[in-house]
């Protein structure tokens, strides 16, 4: 019988599993970290909120995490108008797989971690405790806890459980790897209303060129295909793709989105619906919630976590409900043409 049994180990989990104390806890993931393992599709750049955040758990990244090279400004195509600007960003280039096995390395060694784990089934039993199975090197497993929390993403097996009916806009994230041909490295943000209404990105990594783009399910991977038509006339070099990956990405388009669980199951990170509209960006509230909920948790279960819950995240909540305004400016093809023919915050590029 385990008081809290974790599902998923990204930032959230992984943050959550470090800061509960005096409990016992189970922590199921199922990236391995091996070579060809799972690994979350992502741009790994660490945005200012998030690395605040680490900041606030007096928290170093180290040298491990960090990739070549770092960039300091990020090129913004706008297809429908032909408009570019180059605006400065202070992002981190780093691994994202290197800095989720980070996060794990600083679970204490009291917790039980168990990695390669695929959760099956998850079900609430009569007397209010959930039964867990999953699958570990081919065998199946079982588990009992007083609580569960879902730190499984986007597409968290934990909300489609218990919430079934609850739904949060989302989108299909593509993304490919291909060997750096380009003669200066770049990081770029890409709007293309005919194929998506939400953004697309590059960045460059280690020697590869990451392109990827978060696109309506319908027809996901031929938007992703023409947009990179369109990409490669305006210089962008791809070549032969040495890596696709695709998972499901939420943004929330409203209040009642967000979903923080109850009766004994929690959500936190994506899984809860915590990523910013207007970027994507959800490390820094998978860092946040995680913590939240940890400064909440009792040794024995009461609905008085639930409540605290949702007072403790509800400036967070607050936070990315008002990004909400923010995403005309950035989404509206009249209004983003407006901001970027002002060039207001722009940056002019010396060649």
């Amino acid at each position: 019988m385990f008081d809290v049994l974790i599902v998923g180990l990204g930032p959230a989990g992984s943050t959550l599993a470090r800061l509960l104390n005096g409990q016992k806890v189970l922590c199921l993931d199922k990236k391995t970290f091996q070579q060809g393992g799972f690994a979350k599709p992502c741009g790994g750049l660490l945005a200012p909120d998030a690395q605040k955040a680490l900041a606030r758990f007096d928290l170093t990244l180290p040298k491990s995490v960090l990739v070549d090279p770092q960039l300091f400004a990020v090129r913004t195509l706008d297809l429908a108008t032909g408009l570019t600007r180059h605006y400065q960003r202070f992002y981190i280039n780093m691994d994202r797989q290197k800095f989720d096995r980070w996060l794990q390395t600083l679970i204490p060694a009291g917790v039980q971690v168990e990695n390669g784990a695929q959760v099956t089934h998850l079900a609430r039993r009569e007397d209010g405790f959930f039964d867990v199975t999953y699958r570990q090197n081919g065998q199946e497993k079982t588990a009992t806890a007083k609580r569960i929390v879902g730190a499984d993403g986007a597409d968290s097996l934990v909300r489609r459980t218990f919430f079934a009916r609850h739904k949060v806009r989302s989108y299909v994230a593509v993304q490919q790897w291909f060997k750096e041909t380009h003669k200066s490295p770049f990081y770029s943000c890409i709007f293309d209303p005919q194929e998506t209404d939400c953004y697309s990105w590059s960045v460059s990594k280690d020697g590869y060129f990451i392109f990827g783009g978060a696109y309506p399910a319908a027809q996901c991977r031929a938007r992703f295909e023409r947009q990179k038509q369109k990409l490669a006339k305006c210089g962008f070099q791809f070549g032969p793709a040495l890596k696709t990956e695709a998972c499901r990405v939420l943004r929330p388009s409203g209040w009642k989105e967000f979903c923080l669980g109850e009766k004994g199951v929690f959500l936190i990170g994506e899984a809860a619906g915590f990523i910013s509209p207007s970027s994507l960006e959800g490390i820094s509230s998978a860092l946040i919630s995680a913590q939240k909920l940890a400064a909440v948790l009792e040794p024995n279960p009461s609905p008085r976590e639930h409540r605290r819950y949702a007072r403790a995240t509800l400036a967070l909540r607050l936070k990315l409900w008002g990004k909400l305004f923010k995403c005309p400016f950035m989404y509206q093809p009249f209004l983003r043409k407006l901001v970027m023919q002002s060039g207001l915050a722009s940056i002019s590029i010396i060649s």
